[in-house]
């Protein structure tokens, strides 16, 4: 769903210079509408919003989480975010470049067990940077069964067959399954999505600090952004706290993502008021933030990507900005890092279609369109 994030905005706007801020009492009225005009969109039940901006924080919460019965969501939801959790992974991932821990040009198989011929082509081996581009050359997905099953992710039987296919499947399946892959051209040249990629990844980062992901991943976001919630795997108490979901038009709830065996592709379950914090330390600019903006490989020029990051430059509302897509059975999400207003968004929805991205899209773009028109009012330097 990538392609989706460069659709040109409708509105282009520039503006004088100075250093005065701009007005953020309404910022507020302007969010609020925006969730609203977002849950009126087809097959949408409910949304959440967060939103950083110039240090100030807003969350919304609106609709209802179940069709027809009065209950929006709240602080205490927890969402499944789909991929955006491998943002963290690639954060995980800088952290462990700046910590000499891995170097971005290892070979993969440098932390694997046994032989992996297959995992080269023509000599080149597949390196961590190819994992982090999506330039690897692996399949989306492993079981490569998988792939099949999303090939039409809107069929009513989808979650019961992935839910099928991962019920017993563990890392020992996928890096046994690891041996059967096939690399079709040269690393690091073509893009091409792969949720296996981010996997391999996380088996990677538990050699180098002989840690389970998972706990990799909570100890980092504790100390480092006081995200305390963030979870892959759940109690029965943080369960009955899990998002209900639709996927595509059936009008029943559906089941969460099936585990997969790290997790670090698309399991990740975190509240808004977890994802604000997330937001504040992308935001920030730290060293992990700042090696994992960094640019891996540039498709053209005006998209390459970092450690999982899409990074969009030539749009010039927004300016060059950071985001990243998560869609599961039951949910859809955006997050969106735009430096130029000091600005981060998170958006979620409650149901998994194939019009949910744009909607989620044409809301941030609203709220992008009225900060930048509200920046040139003031007089703020774009």
């Amino acid at each position: 769903m990538w392609l989706n994030l460069f659709a040109a905005s409708a509105v282009l706007l520039a503006a004088g210079c100075t250093s005065r801020q701009p007005p953020a009492k309404d910022l507020g009225a302007d969010i609020d509408e925006v969730t609203a005009t977002l849950i009126e969109q087809p097959l949408l039940h409910s949304t959440s919003i967060a939103v950083v901006y110039r240090g100030e924080a807003f969350i919304r919460h609106r609709g209802d989480m179940v069709a027809g019965q009065p209950g929006a969501p709240t602080d205490a939801t927890l969402y499944e975010i789909g991929s955006l959790s491998k943002t963290l992974a690639g954060m995980l991932m800088a952290k462990a470049v700046l910590e000499r821990k891995v170097s971005l040009d290892d070979d993969v198989r440098m932390y694997l067990d046994g032989a992996y011929p297959n995992l080269a082509y023509q000599g080149e081996p597949i390196r961590i940077r190819h994992l982090l581009s999506h330039t690897s050359g692996l399949p989306n997905m492993l079981p490569e069964q998988a792939n099949t099953v999303l090939a039409d992710f809107t069929d009513h039987s989808t979650p019961r067959a992935l839910n099928a296919l991962y019920a017993n499947y563990g890392k020992a399946d996928f890096l046994n399954d690891l041996h059967t892959v096939d690399i079709p051209r040269m690393p690091g040249k073509e893009y091409a999505y792969s949720s296996a990629g981010t996997e391999l990844a996380a088996h990677i980062l538990e050699r180098a600090y002989t840690s389970d992901y998972e706990s990799l991943l909570r100890r980092f976001l504790r100390d480092s952004t006081g995200m305390t919630g963030v979870r892959i795997r759940l109690d029965d108490a943080e369960a009955a706290r899990l998002a209900v979901g639709y996927h595509s038009d059936n009008p029943v709830p559906t089941t969460p993502m099936p585990k997969l065996p790290w997790g670090a592709s698309g399991n990740v379950k975190a509240t808004v008021p977890d994802m604000v914090k997330y937001l504040e330390f992308q935001l920030a600019g730290g060293p992990v933030v700042t090696e994992s903006h960094r640019p891996l490989v540039a498709f053209d020029p005006e998209f390459s990507i970092g450690y999982f990051w899409n990074i969009v430059s030539g749009d010039r509302l927004k300016g060059v900005y950071y985001a990243h897509h998560g869609g599961v059975p039951r949910s859809q999400c955006y997050v969106y890092i735009l430096p130029k207003y000091e600005l981060g968004v998170f958006v979620i929805t409650n149901q998994s279609g194939d019009q949910t991205a744009r909607a989620m899209e044409a809301a941030v773009d609203t709220l992008v369109e009225r900060i930048a028109a509200r920046e040139k009012a003031a007089g703020l330097s774009l």
